[in-house]
């Protein structure tokens, strides 16, 4: 496998699950994740939530896509660091891909809206098949 499978893997099953951390307690929850492409895994948020923060205060962090198939499915695990995105051109993008964004006030100059990505790290596929051997890991 290489990082083109995970890019598209991720385009196709955009429902992920995002993992921080508070107060070294693991928090983890489920995002509609926004796109991938070969610069790296992009999400959005607003500060309104609190894993912006908990991100801010540790970068560090582990996304799990799934796709279900048959009992068990496939998951691709990507680790890295986030980095905050501010560019108006990604601002504008991401306000025409999700325009529900702006029902809740968000602009392109909004302070509340948060970006940022996955550009390097590791990721691997899980399948049951795979289960029990070593992991293939895809460094990028």
């Amino acid at each position: 496998m290489k990082i083109e499978d995970c890019i598209k893997f991720a385009n196709e099953n955009p429902i992920c699950y995002l993992a921080t951390t508070e107060n070294d307690q693991p928090r983890v929850r489920a995002l509609g994740f926004w796109f991938a492409d070969e610069t790296g895994f992009y999400f959005q948020t607003s500060t309104t939530k609190e894993f912006s923060g908990q991100l801010r205060k540790n970068p560090k962090t582990e996304v799990c896509f799934y796709k279900h198939e048959g009992m068990v499915g496939t998951m691709l695990r990507i680790a890295g660091e986030v980095e905050f995105i501010s560019d108006p051109k990604l601002a504008e993008r991401v306000l025409n891909d999700r325009p529900f964004l702006k029902d809740f006030g968000l602009t392109i100059d909004s302070p509340h809206l948060v970006m940022f990505k996955i550009a390097h790290g590791e990721a691997h596929f899980w399948t049951m098949e795979n289960n029990l051997k070593p992991k293939d890991m895809i460094r990028f």
